[in-house]
């Protein structure tokens, strides 16, 4: 049987380093943020209908990667949550697709990556300020503690985060 675990948070918390680390650990796949090769390929100025199509390339990699496995965990970078926040944060609405999404995909596990990593930046990221970065992720936690699905606060140094994460991906296995 597939479980799907979802590693979120703000950018630059360690989520897809996470899901590297996770899939190599458990010999597995991770599903990529669909969101940095649609920028780099499309230009980091986007609209509100562009995260529509964002999420749609999300789900796509998501449901081609579930097909593929198998058995097995599967790491997702990034979901519907995401694309949830990005849009009301950014644009003050949220596309109806994206909500009715959310409350369809089943999921097994949430890793919440907290904003206690140094900011790296690159040619996407958009939100350098700890207070910025800090009122995102509490955005996340709050729909985290407001959904039924298990979900664990990852923190700390990579190694510790990798060890945080262990041990809650046994918790479903």
């Amino acid at each position: 049987m597939i479980k799907k675990i979802v590693i979120i948070g703000p950018e630059s918390t360690g989520k897809s380093t996470l899901c590297m680390q996770l899939a190599a650990y458990y010999k597995t796949i991770w599903v990529q943020e669909f969101a940095r090769e649609y920028l780099l390929a499309n230009s980091t100025a986007y609209t509100f209908s562009n995260l529509l199509e964002v999420a749609k390339g999300q789900i796509a990699q998501e449901e081609h990667a579930i097909q593929n496995i198998g058995a097995g965990p599967i790491f997702i970078d990034t979901d519907m949550y995401v694309m949830k926040v990005w849009c009301e944060f950014v644009f003050n609405d949220c596309h109806h697709w994206i909500l009715n999404k959310i409350a369809k995909r089943p999921y097994d596990l949430y890793l919440l990556c907290d904003v206690d990593m140094p900011w790296v930046k690159d040619e996407l990221r958009e939100y350098p300020d700890l207070v910025t970065r800090e009122k995102l992720y509490h955005h996340y936690k709050d729909i985290m503690v407001n959904q039924q699905v298990p979900w664990v606060n990852i923190s700390g140094d990579y190694q510790l985060r990798l060890q945080q994460a262990i041990t809650a991906v046994n918790t479903v296995l």
